[in-house]
């Protein structure tokens, strides 16, 4: 059996039980980071046990959506829960990403727990030298 003493568990478990698990209509947030790294932007998201079939990612115009369910366990009858901690439910997180972006080249990773998305800078985005070019020299105003 496990025991432990956290005087806010309590308080964070009834009030997880009055917002109940996320819904489709009605998603959970979910924990990001997002770090530019060389020439792509990074975001990650913690989905720890959400199976990959589980998770949706879409781009629609600059707005990227990611919608993930953590499913319950499939159980025996004769388990007896004595501790639940882990949220279920659907967790959901949208970005609006900058015209900087190329949303036609995301790659998407699933390692761990972490869901990573590579999403390059465009190559208009980037900076580049502008050469100037030579003049012809001095024109002369006649009048």
């Amino acid at each position: 059996m496990l025991m432990r003493t956290d005087p806010f568990r309590e308080l964070d478990r009834l009030a997880q039980q009055l917002i109940g698990p996320g819904t489709w209509s009605k998603p959970s947030a979910m924990p990001m980071d997002a770090y530019r790294e060389g020439d792509e932007y990074v975001v990650a998201f913690d989905l720890p046990g959400v199976s990959p079939d589980a998770i949706d990612i879409d781009v629609e115009r600059n707005m990227l959506t990611v919608k993930a369910e953590r499913r319950p366990v499939a159980k025996a009858d004769d388990v007896q829960m004595e501790l639940s901690e882990r949220p279920l439910g659907v967790f959901s997180r949208q970005i609006v990403l900058a015209d900087t972006l190329d949303t036609e080249r995301i790659a998407a990773d699933y390692d761990a727990g972490v869901l990573t998305l590579r999403i390059p800078i465009a190559e208009r985005a980037k900076p580049r030298k502008i050469s100037i070019g030579a003049g012809t020299g001095r024109k002369e105003i006649s009048g």
